[in-house]
């Protein structure tokens, strides 16, 4: 015996679907805006302390890097530059580009810590935490491509 069907259940899955896809826009977009808030304030209040507490900063240079100060400044500066930018959605592309600029740029910074075992605040710190911090450069980076660039029109 062969039912027949008005198609008010595949109208009720399509509902369903619809609702479930939505949910998971809605989540996406709540946790791009947590995501946007958690940046401005890190890379904001990151550039400030190099302002505060250059002193920290200074055994991170390389050697090869001349005005080790001035540098300090000027990443400190940019980091919160980048921060402030993504405040503004004018302004949010551009600066998460700026900030995965500014995240390469350092990035030899953390190479240095690692191959020369840079004691932080005049402490030692294991070696393991100099090699997670590689990986969080490129995780930084990925958060920053996808709360402000990705998905973005200019």
């Amino acid at each position: 015996m062969r039912q027949v069907s008005d198609g008010s259940d595949e109208l009720t899955l399509n509902n369903e679907s619809l609702q479930i896809r939505e949910a998971r826009a809605d989540s996406a977009t709540m946790f791009r805006r947590i995501s946007l808030v958690v940046l401005t304030l890190f890379f904001t209040l990151a550039g400030l302390n190099h302002f505060l507490s250059p002193e920290i900063y200074l055994p991170l240079m390389p050697g090869y890097l001349p005005w080790h100060l001035p540098l300090i400044y000027l990443s400190g500066f940019a980091e919160m530059i980048g921060g402030i930018g993504i405040c503004f959605p004018k302004w949010r592309r551009l600066s998460g580009w700026w900030l995965i600029a500014v995240l390469v740029a350092v990035f030899p910074s953390n190479i240095h810590m690692l191959v020369n075992d840079v004691p932080l605040g005049g402490a030692a710190v294991p070696s393991w935490i100099f090699w997670a911090r590689l990986p969080l450069q490129g995780v930084l980076i990925a958060w920053i491509y996808w709360a402000c660039i990705k998905g973005r029109k200019a």
